[in-house]
């Protein structure tokens, strides 16, 4: 049952990456560093950590069990944010030695999904 919670969960998240990813790129044709996976991973950031804190007030410890923890915190939001992506991308900008816009990506990528994470807590635990 697990697993299957864990595929419907990533299925979902991975098909929602790709379209809400289409969508930015079609907005952002040319953007200065790849600003899609960048939005995603923030909003997939925020997303989690509202999760966790409208349905457990903090990050549950040992929560593998729950179904909604498993379909939802695991499976949707581990598939729709990507840290292979970031990586590879992050390394194409280093390859072509684009010094300052892989300073900003990294750094807004990493920052910047922690701080959403952080906002989406929050507001998750006072709107509970």
């Amino acid at each position: 049952m697990n697993l299957l919670l864990l595929i419907c969960g990533g299925s979902i998240g991975a098909i929602s990456r790709y379209l809400v990813g289409l969508a930015i790129m079609k907005r952002y044709s040319n953007p200065p560093f790849p600003v899609a996976m960048l939005i995603v991973n923030l909003i997939g950031s925020f997303g989690l950590g509202a999760f966790f804190g409208i349905n457990y007030q903090l990050i549950p410890l040992g929560a593998y069990n729950d179904p909604l923890y498993l379909s939802i915190g695991i499976g949707f939001f581990g598939a729709f944010t990507t840290f292979s992506t970031f990586s590879v991308e992050a390394f194409q900008l280093y390859n072509n030695k684009l010094w300052k816009k892989l300073i900003l990506y990294v750094t807004l990528s990493i920052f910047g999904s922690i701080l959403t994470f952080l906002i989406g807590l929050n507001l998750g635990v006072y709107f509970y």
